[in-house]
């Protein structure tokens, strides 16, 4: 499956975006996706992921109760509304699949993804 991230940006402190992350090749339902980041000088890290069927979400702490994530099947897409953003959110935001079930270490884990996007750059102004 390819993976095309978009929506990233400058925003204001406490402003919103939505990233989108469009796929295509086989049918998304076969993949658990999830957003990942990484800003400067720092290893990439689990921002949120959404279950296969879409009913089950996971964030990290620092983002939870500010952004979601859904996917809708029917257009083969990821997205991640991020709200009350703060400058520390400021990264290069990456989406990844996985059609493999969840190992040991979960959804969180980076090895867990086969596939990867290309980034999209978010940078939060304070």
């Amino acid at each position: 499956v390819q993976l095309q991230a978009s929506g990233g940006g400058l925003v204001q402190a406490g402003g919103s975006l939505r990233l989108s992350c469009a796929t295509s090749g086989r049918p998304f339902s076969q993949y658990a996706p999830a957003w990942f980041r990484q800003a400067p000088g720092k290893e990439r890290e689990f921002v949120a992921a959404v279950s296969w069927s879409g009913t089950s979400t996971y964030y990290t702490s620092s983002v939870k109760g500010r952004f979601t994530i859904s996917r809708d099947n029917a257009k083969n897409t990821v997205y991640l509304q991020m709200n009350s953003l703060k400058p520390e959110d400021t990264a290069v935001y990456y989406c990844a699949a996985t059609n493999r079930p969840y190992g040991s270490n979960g959804y969180s884990d980076k090895t867990q993804y086969n596939y990867w996007g290309q980034g999209t750059l978010v940078t939060v102004s304070s």
